[in-house]
């Protein structure tokens, strides 16, 4: 085993927190208003903003955000959602936790590991409903050309924005489209996520979805606007509270310039890639518009991974792996044996990500690559 080195760890991803997120959650405790109110209305208006959308959902989780939007489009038992399995596994839980049935589509290859049109095609079935696009390392899908997909066959078009936020136009040509505040996203409310419904009334379905099927809040009792309430819809407790959305106030007047450092030094990684160690393979060509959230690496063909990992943790550079595939893991294998994605498989096989976040100096850049060097050679 290599020797631990003195250097400071280089973390994969690392929140951006400070003074005014310590001022905002003070204000809020100031109040004495925790519960949803004023702040997540402020938080979901400047967020529809930002993505050119006419208004957002803000809620507890992404999770939360994709279960209701298949809720609100009653999504359900005997449907089939057409989805990859590279993607992180609440994308597909949230379908079975409708009722409905995921249909694993792979990928277009391993320079652009993207749902594939083609074996979208493939996969179409009496049963299928709808299709859900998932941005995958913040890289944006052709959204236009699934709409154009979704409309010749009659499906309904969603979309996992989790790595997404502040990519404009996401959300506007599917029915909804979900983002995640986790702490390791390029904004973070620690725990928290958001909404883009298209269609007013199925927006309304999911605000009411999101508090218990309640037809009024608690601030609405609390202020004298309403009395009493009734239960319209078999809802779930998914709000976010004052607390999440008096950070996510903070932190998305910053997020546009985050996104702008993570593609500095995307680009950055590519180009000493290249000039040093071009065995290395970077999906998406350099000009893909992304939110730049990670920065997944190909390494090359039969290499071991589990030990470039630990020998580049040995130099202080935190890496990990996005994602193993969701056809399998264990529950999937059980439920839907058999399953063979080509493309994804391959992909997951080389695929290492390494750190990228608005912290780190084109220096780190340079040390990260070259630990990944050193450990390939080794």
């Amino acid at each position: 085993m290599p020797q631990p080195t003195s250097e400071p760890l280089i973390e994969l991803g690392a929140p951006c927190l400070g003074e005014p997120e310590k001022q905002a959650l003070c204000a809020v405790i100031d109040d004495g208003w925790l519960t949803m109110g004023d702040r997540v209305r402020r938080f979901e208006k400047v967020f529809a903003e930002m993505h050119g959308a006419d208004d957002a959902v803000a809620v507890h989780s992404a999770t939360a955000a994709l279960q209701l939007s298949l809720q609100a489009f009653d999504i359900g038992p005997g449907d089939e959602v057409l989805v990859p399995s590279l993607t992180f596994v609440a994308t597909t839980n949230t379908i079975l936790h409708s009722g409905a049935t995921p249909i694993f589509v792979d990928i277009e290859g391993v320079s652009c590991p993207h749902l594939s049109l083609e074996d979208a095609r493939r996969k179409l079935s009496p049963r299928t409903r709808a299709v859900m696009l998932m941005h995958y390392g913040g890289y944006l899908m052709d959204a236009a050309r699934w709409r154009e997909f979704a409309d010749q066959h009659g499906l309904l078009l969603f979309e996992d924005a989790a790595h997404a936020a502040g990519m404009r136009g996401t959300g506007t040509l599917s029915e909804a489209a979900s983002y995640s505040f986790f702490t390791n996203k390029n904004m973070t409310t620690a725990e928290g996520g958001m909404m883009i419904v298209r269609d007013e009334k199925r927006r309304q379905r999911a605000r009411v979805l999101r508090a218990h099927g309640m037809t009024a809040s608690t601030l609405d009792r609390a202020r004298g606007r309403a009395v009493g309430y009734d239960v319209v819809d078999c809802g779930h407790n998914y709000r976010m509270d004052e607390l999440r959305a008096a950070m996510g106030l903070v932190q998305i007047e910053r997020l546009l310039g985050w996104n702008d450092t993570r593609r500095t030094l995307t680009a950055h990684y590519r180009k000493i890639f290249a000039r040093t160690l071009p065995s290395v393979q970077v999906p998406f060509k350099p000009d893909h518009e992304t939110s730049a959230h990670i920065m997944p690496v190909l390494l090359p063909e039969g290499t071991n991974r589990h030990q470039v990992m630990e020998r580049m943790r040995a130099q202080g550079v935190q890496s990990s792996m996005h994602y193993p595939p969701i056809h399998h893991f264990e529950y999937y294998r059980n439920r839907f044996p058999g399953i063979v994605l080509p493309e994804t498989e391959r992909y997951c096989e080389r695929e290492l990500t390494i750190p990228l976040h608005p912290q780190l100096s084109t220096g780190d850049v340079e040390r990260v690559v070259a630990s990944l060097g050193k450990a390939l050679e080794a």
